[in-house]
């Protein structure tokens, strides 16, 4: 897995340059480049070896479709925490918040969906390789976020 590391700490910087555009067109773009990256890596580290390949992409490209449309919500709230961040007050605070522990727990609510639909389809071996490395990516994105967000009350 930390051979991935430096892979997606440049997918979350993808990421901060996707939440940095205004244009949808370019979040678009932004969000393909990662998911062709990302499906590189998904490739070279879940072992399909003894299972049906084609099942897992299928269910592995409609969990990208899902991942998406979360990501472009994640990327709002920032947006909308980066806009409102000079003037924050509590219950603005309290909003962003609520929202954004609300994006995360559907987020981790959709990996585990496709985790038990692949374990059903694929095995479990893949769909935890899958659940594992989603994880693993989604945590690195995470940290470089917050990496380079302002602390609340920082500024």
């Amino acid at each position: 897995m930390k051979k991935y590391f430096l892979s997606a700490v440049l997918l979350a910087s993808v990421a901060l340059t996707a939440f940095s555009q205004t244009n949808v067109e370019e979040v678009d773009f932004y969000q393909s480049v990662f998911g062709m990256a990302k499906r590189t890596m998904v490739s070279d580290f879940i072992d399909l070896e003894n299972f049906p390949e084609v099942d897992f992409w299928q269910l592995y490209d409609e969990y990208e479709v899902a991942r998406k449309d979360l990501g472009k919500k994640r990327l709002e709230l920032l947006d909308t925490y980066a806009k409102a961040y000079m003037s924050l007050d509590d219950p603005r605070t309290d909003e962003i918040i609520k929202d954004m522990a609300t994006q995360k727990k559907s987020l981790d609510k959709l990996i585990f969906k496709y985790y038990k639909k692949m374990s059903k389809t694929v095995g479990v071996k893949p769909a935890a390789q899958f659940y594992q490395l989603e994880n693993y990516l989604l945590s690195a994105i995470r940290l470089a976020i917050l990496d380079n967000i302002p602390f609340i009350g920082e500024i």
